[in-house]
């Protein structure tokens, strides 16, 4: 009988994980001890770094970069964040950009390489729309997560104090993602990284017209639901205790379920709460678990990171993440 393990554990706060960090939904054999990180993708620098903290939310394509690179952390299949990534992109009226083919030649500003909304959003655009991503100059104005990631060539950092929002406002960019991916924030990852960006006067046109359509079209023809936080776990921890990862899961499992049957009514009371209703009617289930349901959407970044020269080869699905069904 091994000891009942005390895991340091930071993950956002959401409607689906609320159960677990308030002690309702009990993780079985494991005394939490949860860490608060606001915003929480700073605990993901945290972890990739200092390996801080024995459990962690993560966005896959760091994941990806840190475990191709060796990093003592692998996922569970627990995808705590989703959304599609024909839309958030925007380009400047004077631009000339009409389709994603039009990016080449151009500047584009995305708050890091790796972040996983470029990552989605460019691989949708060189795989569904022709785009050559090697022609477009990828402006970034913060660091990569994984510090010894290699940036192809033509990625370049924003000149000192400058931010994407000033350059996409000044015409030095010609198109952007929106939000924390881009140009609506101005500072790296701190509490108060979104002071600064976009402003209400500077609004820009999607490049995706009908982008609602367009998504639904692509996950009925394609099965992928573009994954984003996903949960880590240091493999010194399932190496001592094989039997966390079953109880991680289950865990994630039953705190999400409250949360669906909230959905199915019409009240408010979580951020995403209005986004995950509108996704129930393409996608059914709009956080599924599990290697099973997922397949086509792992498959997918796996490939994107491959075409994007983020990870050097393709993982066996064994190293990337636990089959919480076989522990």
């Amino acid at each position: 009988m091994t000891d009942k393990p005390r895991l340091k554990i930071a993950i956002g706060t959401y409607g689906h994980t609320q159960g677990i960090k308030t002690g309702k939904v009990p993780i079985k054999g494991v005394d939490p001890d949860f860490v608060e990180v606001v915003p929480i993708i700073g605990a993901f620098r945290r972890m990739v770094r200092d390996l801080e903290f024995d459990v962690c939310e993560m966005a896959p394509t760091t994941y990806m970069i840190a475990r191709a690179l060796g990093a003592p952390f692998i996922a569970l299949p627990v995808f705590i964040m989703r959304r599609f990534h024909h839309g958030g992109f925007v380009v400047r009226p004077d631009s000339g950009i009409k389709v994603p083919k039009d990016l080449e030649g151009k500047k584009v500003g995305v708050r890091a390489y790796s972040v996983t909304t470029g990552v989605w959003t460019r691989g949708i655009f060189v795989n569904e729309y022709g785009l050559d991503s090697s022609k477009v100059t990828w402006v970034v104005d913060d660091e990569e997560h994984v510090t010894t990631l290699k940036l192809p060539a033509n990625v370049v950092h924003a000149p000192e104090g400058k931010s994407l929002a000033g350059m996409m406002a000044s015409g030095e960019l010609q198109a952007g993602f929106t939000g924390p991916a881009g140009i609506g924030r101005a500072g790296p990852p701190t509490g108060a990284w979104e002071q600064g960006g976009q402003t209400s006067q500077q609004v820009y046109p999607e490049l995706i017209d009908n982008v609602a359509k367009v998504e639904a079209d692509w996950f009925r023809r394609t099965g992928i639901y573009p994954i984003h936080g996903l949960i880590v776990v240091k493999t010194a921890v399932l190496e001592q205790h094989p039997e966390v990862a079953r109880s991680l899961y289950d865990a994630f499992v039953e705190s999400k379920k409250p949360y669906i049957d909230h959905l199915k009514g019409s009240e408010n009371k979580f951020p995403e709460d209005a986004k995950y209703r509108g996704l129930m009617p393409i996608v059914g289930d709009p956080l599924p678990y599990g290697l099973k349901d997922n397949m086509p959407s792992i498959e997918a970044m796996l490939t994107y990171g491959l075409q994007q020269g983020l990870i050097p080869k393709r993982m066996p699905m064994d190293e990337v993440f636990v089959d919480p069904a076989k522990v």
